[in-house]
């Protein structure tokens, strides 16, 4: 196993033992940010999550959302931030966070660690972008 995969895993299970059920995404964030890591960026319809970290980039594979061809929804800003308000309340596990974001046209979405921003896209050009708040932890 790489240092940098290691890292990442040390730091996941850290961010997952000290995060709050409501709004714990900024703590995530935070660990992250700490342990080196620059940005996250999401693949929604594989579901498929990269992370920049100071000791090399590494990709995690989640189970993807769809197979084979399918069309993609048009962006739907506020379909997303009605995924993003649900997860924030601690109504939603990731996988179904990111089933929101695809149902809201989302294709990929990019995690600024040092900007404190996450972005999301749809396929016809339209975004979204949200900055989170800082925490101390």
């Amino acid at each position: 196993m790489s240092t940098a995969i290691s890292n990442l895993q040390a730091t996941l299970e850290r961010a997952a033992a000290i995060r709050p059920k409501v709004g714990g995404f900024p703590y995530l964030a935070e660990s992250l940010r700490q342990a080196g890591v620059a940005r996250c960026r999401m693949a929604v319809p594989s579901n498929a999550m990269l992370y920049l970290t100071e000791t090399g980039p590494v990709a995690v594979q989640g189970e993807p959302l769809v197979t084979g061809m399918v069309d993609v929804l048009p962006f739907d800003g506020q379909a997303l931030v009605a995924a993003l308000r649900a997860d924030q309340a601690g109504e939603t596990t990731f996988h179904e966070f990111v089933e929101g974001c695809w149902r809201a046209g989302v294709v990929w979405y990019d995690v600024d660690l040092a900007a404190r921003t996450c972005t999301y896209y749809g396929a016809d050009g339209g975004s979204y972008t949200e900055t989170y708040p800082e925490v101390v932890i």
